[in-house]
């Protein structure tokens, strides 16, 4: 890309396709280890696919119980995917007062923990274990492959992401700017909140996990430009991603009218998940057209 080094970090290629394996991976984990989970527990988890498929492909491996809560907004792969390895299936149908069903799925969540015995909701929208996940590995990561970075672009969902990520690249390059990537109608960073169609990126709730972050600026991206943005990562980079890593990429192509050009900075982008999900939805040219 003309006037930086752009580089993208696919972390799709983790064990079940995404950047939320690390999360769900270090949640489970450090849940066991203090005792919360045991063989007789159940998971819960409210997810719009990727940290759901991780949950269950992980709780599957050791033998626990998983129920996710998913809703109408899930790519058709996810919702086959899960009910396919998980013998319960909880899909929300009402939309909360956002127009969205984060809410009704969060509703859901706790009733399902109130009557279901040793219940373990790992919650990802507020849980620091998750943090601490993308801290130690996805960072972890970026830390060991370059000596010097000047900016990275990080799409926000529930936070963990950045939070994690954006505290240990600033302790290691004090001058890197942090980049924040939302969907416009999205009410993380205090806008109202209007129904949005892509999962994985955006949220009709401020996250708790957002105080933890590290951030210098905010880029909002309509999902128009998610799309275009998608195939042109496909066309022009060879690169078949999911539409949260389209519409960072949109923002690193927005943003960059603000990069000092001769100095040629280093960029990184995160490409949280690949766009097989989405071959009915943004890479369907016919339900592009039918956006509000």
């Amino acid at each position: 890309m003309e006037g930086m080094a752009l580089f993208a970090k696919l972390e799709y290629v983790n064990p079940i396709g995404s950047v939320k394996d690390r999360a769900a991976y270090w949640i489970l984990k450090r849940a066991a280890e203090r005792g919360e989970i045991r063989e007789e527990t159940t998971v819960i988890e409210s997810s719009s696919g990727n940290f759901a498929a991780a949950l269950a492909a992980f709780t599957r491996l050791v033998g626990l119980r998983f129920i996710p809560v998913i809703d109408p907004n899930i790519s058709g792969a996810y919702e086959s995917f899960l009910r396919g390895i998980c013998p319960t299936v909880v899909k929300v149908e009402d939309r909360d007062d956002t127009g969205g069903f984060l809410k009704t799925r969060l509703e859901k969540v706790k009733e399902l923990c109130a009557t279901i015995p040793n219940a373990y909701w790992t919650n990802q929208y507020g849980n620091l274990d998750a943090v601490e996940a993308h801290y130690e590995l996805t960072a972890g990561e970026i830390c060991a492959e370059f000596d010097s970075l000047d900016y990275a672009f990080i799409g926000v969902s529930t936070a963990a992401t950045i939070a994690g990520v954006s505290r240990r690249l600033k302790e290691q390059y004090p001058n890197i700017r942090v980049i924040a990537v939302d969907a416009e109608g999205s009410a993380i960073f205090g806008a109202a909140p209007r129904k949005r169609h892509i999962p994985g990126i955006g949220s009709s709730i401020v996250p708790p996990l957002l105080s933890h972050a590290k951030i210098d600026e905010v880029v909002w991206i309509s999902e128009r430009e998610t799309i275009q943005a998608c195939q042109e990562l496909l066309t022009s980079h060879g690169l078949f991603v999911g539409g949260s890593s389209g519409t960072v990429y949109a923002a690193v192509k927005r943003y960059a009218v603000k990069m000092p050009a001769h100095q040629h900075p280093t960029v990184l982008f995160l490409c949280p998940d690949r766009g097989t999900p989405y071959l009915d939805t943004i890479f369907d040219p016919t339900w592009a057209t039918q956006l509000e």
